[in-house]
């Protein structure tokens, strides 16, 4: 049998993971345990603030970006994946491929370089409570374009999974297009995380279109849901059922529910206590897209979603860290 190939398309931000201190946030002025988003010149200023820790090995540089941590997941799972994004020719998009390709999926445009703008980050400071204060800069996989999507990668591939953050500028959109239309060619599924409900709010009936048109599934949360169609969820899901083939709706501890045509699973979640909620949905999607590719039912995908969350969300850090795949069989997930 041949493995599974799955590609996925997003941003490839690198992760500047350093400790810091509520004294340090202030003297920054970072706020702290919120996501903002910066622009370039705030983040050389924060990137300047730990290059004693970076030299030091205290503060790491870890590849993330959502669709990227996804890929980490089903790889470790045992499936081929492969990653189309945009880096710069800098140390930061050098060393995010040269992780990328070092963990098992194909890094697959080289890094850029010219007058372009530098490599994604995301400076994470954590203080010793555990929260962590994110500042991103988009910088160049922002820019992501029909250009960077090579038919030729899609030889083989069954699964194309895209980030709905990308959807943001027109390339990106192009992009998706051009990608789900390669899959499909090549007999594969395309599928779509939906990211965020003010990004649907942004682009609601673009991501309407292109549900209805080259998805053949999409996961998203109850507010990214009751976001793109404008009503209550189960009205909402009964009109994702109606443009797409299969329908993923996750409720942030709750059940998730999984809709194809007429069959609907509720699936049943795994609670644990938190350590860092970080990366959740990224490996629900890795668990539940490995148990489609192998060709396992609703629910048994579902469940193989659940465990991948509850796992990454049992330890600091957005990629699994046990292998899941022991966990399965100890759960008669075959």
């Amino acid at each position: 049998m041949t493995t599974p190939y799955v590609i996925g398309i997003g941003n490839a931000v690198m992760d500047v993971i350093a400790p810091t201190t509520d004294e340090s946030l202030a003297r920054l002025a970072v706020e702290k345990g919120i996501m903002q988003l910066i622009d370039r010149e705030r983040s050389e200023f924060l990137m300047a603030a730990q290059s004693a820790d970076l030299d030091t090995g205290k503060a790491r540089l870890v590849p993330g970006g959502s669709v990227a941590n996804t890929l980490a997941g089903i790889g470790m799972l045992g499936l081929r994946t492969a990653f189309i994004g945009r880096v710069a020719d800098d140390a930061l998009g050098l060393s995010y491929a040269e992780q990328t390709e070092a963990g098992g999926t194909v890094f697959v445009n080289p890094p850029v370089s010219g007058d372009v703008l530098p490599t994604s980050r995301s400076i994470i400071m954590v203080t010793p409570d555990g929260e962590r204060s994110m500042n991103t800069y988009l910088g160049i996989s922002a820019d992501l374009g029909p250009d960077d999507v090579n038919p030729s990668v899609f030889g083989g591939a069954g699964w194309l999974f895209l980030e709905g953050y990308l959807f943001d500028k027109p390339g990106g959109k192009a992009a998706f297009l051009k990608a789900a239309d390669c899959c499909r060619a090549a007999g594969g599924q395309a599928g779509i995380a939906l990211s965020d409900p003010f990004c649907v709010d942004r682009h609601r009936e673009d991501f309407r279109r292109l549900i209805a048109g080259p998805m053949d599934y999409v996961i998203g949360n109850i507010h990214e849901w009751e976001s793109l169609y404008q009503c209550g969820l189960e009205d909402a899901l009964a009109e994702a059922v109606r443009d797409c083939g299969l329908v993923v709706c996750t409720r942030s501890g709750e059940p998730p529910l999984l809709i194809r045509g007429d069959q609907r699973v509720s699936v049943p979640v795994n609670r644990v206590v938190p350590v860092d909620a970080t990366g959740a949905g990224d490996q629900f999607a890795a668990g539940l897209i490995y148990g489609l590719a192998i060709g396992a039912g609703l629910e048994v995908a579902g469940r193989m979603g659940c465990l991948a969350a509850a796992e990454v969300i049992s330890h600091v850090g957005a990629r699994p860290e046990r292998d899941l795949r022991a966990e399965f069989r100890a759960q008669g997930l075959n």
